[in-house]
């Protein structure tokens, strides 16, 4: 039986994509739908998508479906035929990406989970399909306008950071399990206000509007499609834009810009800045805001620790992560939210 998983390196992945002669198309989809046997699916989800050559992340639980992907462009018509022949996705809306170039992911991963997204809740306790009204671009854009209207970024810290939409609630947060509650209180005394909730592609505001409402909020409104696709309507439709900066993305593009406004400063220098990295250091990975000059200095690491770490030969690194020697530095993170590494850089000079 041919293998449901990927079974090549990952250098040999990035050769395969690099020597692409077509274009790829980066989209998203999701859809709350009972899945009888999300294991069953899941497999032949993988065997269709793989024959279309089709990359990238989804998520199969009993709830739903949440994907991330790119296909190639010659076999978009025959994806999307294979869309509307499932039981579970027939109809589903796409979010097709605004900034694409096409190497947004090296392989397919189809996972089961227990939920979509992870949560925290007791789905039991509540109506999760008693959701709030969807708003197009424009429709949330008159909406911000009006008076007591609040604004509610449902996304985590690392991606308010480079792009929000102007005068938003952002929370402080690093999981959206958090931030489910968090949100809810900020707003404790606003029950009667217009609430609009904002998120990447929507699926993360399906629920926490549903949550809104079970908390006793009348006028809970959330954006259709998430930023990704207010990105496209105002660019199609000609809006003004109300969102500023980077929308965060989850693949190897990190941020599609939607405004030029550089929203964010570099975690190490403080200078403008709103490029993600990933520490270089494999045992730490921390995700930052990370200059180009920064990121020239410190190889695309956090800390001097990291750097020290990363120059070391592959077979002491891996030596030193089985010890957790190379884990002694990751005590500067009491929380992954914010480490203030400006801070770190001028304790290692004093």
């Amino acid at each position: 039986m041919k293998a449901l998983h990927n079974t090549l390196s990952p250098e040999l992945l990035r050769k395969r994509l690099e020597a692409e002669s077509f274009r790829r198309i980066t989209l998203s989809f999701y859809r709350y739908v009972i899945i009888s046997e999300p294991s069953v699916f899941r497999d032949e989800l993988y065997a269709r998508l793989e024959e279309l050559n089709v990359f990238g992340r989804i998520y199969i639980a009993r709830e739903g479906v949440n994907a991330q992907i790119s296909v190639p462009e010659p076999e978009f018509e025959r994806f999307r035929d294979l869309l509307s022949r499932d039981t579970y996705l027939k109809d589903v809306p796409l979010k097709i990406a605004v900034e694409d170039d096409g190497k947004s992911f090296l392989k397919l991963i189809v996972r089961v989970k227990k939920k979509i997204v992870a949560d925290g809740l007791d789905d039991d306790a509540f109506d999760v399909t008693n959701v709030g009204r969807h708003l197009n671009a424009h429709e949330f854009n008159e909406a911000m306008e009006q008076p007591g209207a609040v604004v509610i970024d449902m996304r985590n810290h690392y991606e308010s950071e480079v792009g929000h939409f102007q005068g938003a609630l952002l929370p402080e947060v690093d999981t959206f399990r958090e931030e489910l509650q968090q949100a809810v209180d900020l707003v404790a005394d606003k029950k009667d206000h217009k609430i609009l909730l904002y998120c990447t592609g929507g699926i993360r505001c399906e629920k926490a509007s549903a949550w809104f409402k079970h908390n006793g909020f009348s006028d809970v409104n959330q954006l259709y499609g998430g930023v990704i696709q207010y990105a496209r309507e105002i660019r199609e439709q000609g809006l003004p834009s109300k969102f500023i900066g980077k929308n965060f993305v989850f693949d190897e593009r990190m941020g599609e810009r939607i405004t030029e406004d550089v929203v964010s400063t570099c975690h190490q220098c403080g200078e403008p800045c709103d490029s993600h990295t990933n520490c270089a250091n494999d045992d730490c990975h921390l995700l930052f805001i990370q200059c180009a000059t920064c990121r020239e200095h410190w190889s695309g690491c956090c800390t001097p620790s990291c750097r020290d770490i990363a120059a070391l030969p592959e077979e002491e690194q891996r030596s030193r992560r089985k010890s957790n020697r190379s884990k002694d530095h990751l005590g500067i993170y009491r929380s992954r939210l914010r480490p203030d590494l400006k801070a770190v850089l001028r304790q290692k000079k004093s």
